[in-house]
């Protein structure tokens, strides 16, 4: 094994003018991923619905001074937005290297009270559109024939329960975890990787109330953090180490694996 390496490790991280693309990318975990990822140099294709979002997003990733943004308002609800969002990247970049699906939702309901089509809409956005998106960018990797890195959103909740009505969630992150298992044994001879990032409650607009200084928020902490060996809630930076190894060659040897970014949740 060549250790040309060894004279700049941080090369293997190294991602300057590599195509991405983030879905979900309007969300807290897509918006940033996007900027990491143009912050490291690459160029991004943002997808989601919301256009003035995106257009504000973008301009956030071409001030970090590394790569550039290209804007698509689709979600990857459907094969043609798929393939569309693909054709973006390609067209304004040229490529396609890097896949991050951070597009998904929840529905918190006990299973007696929910409606069969909030289950299926759950299971559609976080299974069948990381299948669609990951099919639609693979091919294309496979086209280049120069391998690729596809990131996959799951969860802490994709290997364990719980009691609030996460039925719907649970088996969601489950199924994600299971795409990317297959799909890293399927593709393991192409270059292509597909590992997942699995974080439990991290800062963002839906779970800002955890961290405020309230009754409530303290007694949701006091009783989530009893699980937490970190003792504390995860910050997004937690999250962006993660996804730069994720997103470069130091994860060559990687394909199939969940990474838990939870302070020690899922091991105690």
């Amino acid at each position: 094994m060549s250790e040309e390496f060894l004279k700049n490790p941080l090369s293997l991280f190294d991602i300057k003018a590599k195509t991405a693309i983030v879905t979900g990318a309007s969300g807290a975990f897509g918006a940033l991923s996007a900027k990491v990822l143009a912050g490291a140099g690459a160029n991004v294709t943002i997808a989601a619905n919301n256009a003035e979002g995106l257009k504000k997003l973008a301009g956030e990733c071409d001030a970090l001074g590394g790569g550039k943004a290209e804007v698509i308002a689709k979600r990857p609800s459907s094969e043609a937005n798929c393939d569309a969002i693909v054709k973006a990247a390609v067209d304004r970049f040229g490529r396609v290297d890097i896949l991050v699906v951070a597009s998904g939702q929840n529905k918190v309901s006990k299973i007696v009270d929910q409606a069969a089509a909030d289950f299926l809409d759950v299971m559609d956005a976080n299974v069948t559109q990381s299948w669609l998106m990951a099919r639609a960018a693979g091919r294309q990797m496979l086209k280049q024939g120069q391998g690729g890195k596809v990131i996959l959103m799951s969860s802490a909740r994709g290997l364990l329960g719980h009691p609030a009505g996460y039925t719907a969630y649970c088996a969601s992150k489950s199924a994600v975890d299971g795409i990317t298992k297959a799909l890293g044994c399927e593709w393991g001879d192409t270059g292509i990787t597909v590992n997942a990032l699995g974080p439990t409650v991290f800062r963002s607009p839906l779970t800002a109330w955890m961290y405020e200084d309230s009754d409530r928020a303290r007694d949701v902490r006091k009783g989530f953090l009893a699980r937490v060996p970190k003792g504390r809630l995860g910050e997004p930076a937690d999250l962006a180490g993660p996804l730069l190894f994720l997103a470069s060659r130091a994860s060559d040897f990687y394909t199939g694996h969940i990474l838990y970014a939870d302070g020690g949740y899922t091991a105690g």
